[in-house]
């Protein structure tokens, strides 16, 4: 293919810019250069083989997917924050039942019905006492998230709802104990002293427990005896909850010492103890109830106040209000219980080796006691009354050995076990620290002039 010659194709269209031709002649048209241009390259083609054209890498351009930015909410979408669960605590008041506190609190029946059956240990939320303290934790729906029951300070109930459900734990917490002290000489009776040596009520009644089998506080007590007991202190965080128990004591009654020991064996068996190891326990109470004095002692002559004939007396009445409990003597099996003429209501208990007691003139009988049954130290039996031939409320106790009556007032009590021989080693070693406790007491006492 020739080249083309441009310089021809300029030659016809050439007509200075600007000049018109004279009349009748006409305007020569103008050349597009660079459709000219264009073709003249595409006409060129021919120089890029097609080896060379298929051998040109191709790419594809695909379009890449641009994550959009997130989009702020409006104020209208945003949704409003969840609120805490409200925590309530409540005081029982007088009168108040478990009903009236989830009503008050806002809980359903519903829930409640499933806390008190939810085991044994919310089944004790049934007896509430007045000055118990509740805590609930509660959603907006209504629903328990928990709740802790306050049984006493060192104790209490917890349930948490989980992801199974409500579910229930107790928590003890163990109190700090300290060492408490008191001593002080009877004036007129051993309540009195034992108040103004600061004693609680309940530790001066242990202190009569623990010497009640050697001394009679009825009828032995003079003014001029005089005790002294180390006891437990038991605090929490710092403050004082309560007092444990008498843990060493002395008692000197009309010139004579006794002392008391506290000592758990390594069986986890505890009592009190003489300090050569003897149990303070007799094998029997000397009196089964707490009277208010003696109506009628042990004798064999004595005027019926009813029958008004001399009748023999073989027994101790012990006055005291209607209602009283009576407690077992000693360890023992009921032989008897019901109704005996004129003793009226009746229990009959035989402990072994020829002894039996008899308590008569009961109100009523101990719940569940029967015939066979075997009952401890201590138990109650039945409750003072007046019963048959008695003209005011009291106990009538007898007291038998192989079946012959014996003055309980007077009658020798036999011992119980003492200290086994395998832990006296450790009893000693117990027991000469808190001797020598007492030992410090009783000098102090007497360097005060009590």
């Amino acid at each position: 293919m020739n080249p083309v010659d441009y310089r021809t194709l300029i030659g016809r269209d050439a007509n200075p810019r600007g000049r018109s031709g004279g009349p009748g002649r006409r305007r020569a048209p103008r050349i597009r250069w660079w459709p000219a241009s264009l073709a003249a390259a595409l006409l060129a083609s021919p120089f890029l083989s097609p080896a060379h054209d298929a051998a040109a890498p191709r790419r594809i351009v695909a379009p890449v997917p641009v994550a959009a930015a997130p989009r702020a909410p409006t104020p209208a979408e945003t949704p409003p924050p969840a609120s805490a669960p409200s925590t309530r605590e409540v005081e029982v008041r007088r009168g108040d039942s478990l009903a009236a506190i989830f009503h008050r609190v806002g809980m359903s029946p519903q829930q409640l019905y499933e806390i008190l059956h939810l085991n044994r240990d919310t089944a004790r939320l049934r007896r509430i006492h007045p000055g118990q303290r509740l805590v609930f934790v509660i959603d907006d729906a209504g629903r328990l998230q928990s709740m802790e029951y306050r049984i006493r300070p060192t104790r209490r109930l917890l349930i948490r709802r989980g992801p199974k459900g409500l579910d229930s734990r107790v928590i003890d917490r163990r109190p700090e104990v300290r060492v408490g002290y008191a001593a002080a000489v009877i004036r007129d009776s051993l309540f009195v002293a034992g108040q103004r040596a600061g004693l609680p009520d309940n530790l001066i009644m242990e202190l009569a427990h623990i010497f009640g089998w050697d001394i009679d506080f009825a009828l032995d007590i003079r003014p001029g005896d005089r005790f002294t007991v180390v006891y437990e202190r038991h605090y929490l965080d710092g403050t004082h909850l309560d007092e444990g128990n008498i843990v060493a004591a002395e008692f000197i009654n009309r010139g004579r010492v006794y002392r008391a020991l506290r000592y758990t064996d390594p069986r986890g068996r505890t009592d009190y103890y003489s300090p050569d190891g003897r149990s303070m326990r007799k094998a029997f109470l000397r009196t089964p109830v707490s009277f208010t004095r003696i109506s009628s002692r042990f004798t064999l002559h004595r005027r019926h106040p009813i029958l008004h004939r001399d009748r023999r007396h073989v027994g101790v009445d012990y006055a005291a209000p209607a209602g009283t409990p009576v407690h077992a003597a000693g360890d023992a099996r009921v032989v008897f219980v019901g109704r005996k003429g004129g003793y009226g209501r009746t229990v009959i208990l035989g402990h072994g080796d020829g002894y039996s007691t008899l308590y008569a003139h009961l109100s009523r009988f101990a719940r569940g006691l029967r015939r066979g049954a075997r009952v401890r130290q201590g138990r109650v039996i039945g409750y003072v009354g007046r019963s048959g031939l008695a003209t005011g409320p009291h106990l009538h106790y007898e007291f038998r050995i192989r079946g012959v009556h014996r003055d309980p007032l007077r009658v020798h009590l036999p011992a119980a076990r003492p200290i086994a021989a395998r832990y006296r080693h450790d009893f000693r070693r117990s027991a000469r620290a808190l001797l020598a406790q007492l030992d410090v007491l009783g000098r102090s006492q007497v360097a005060m002039g009590e």
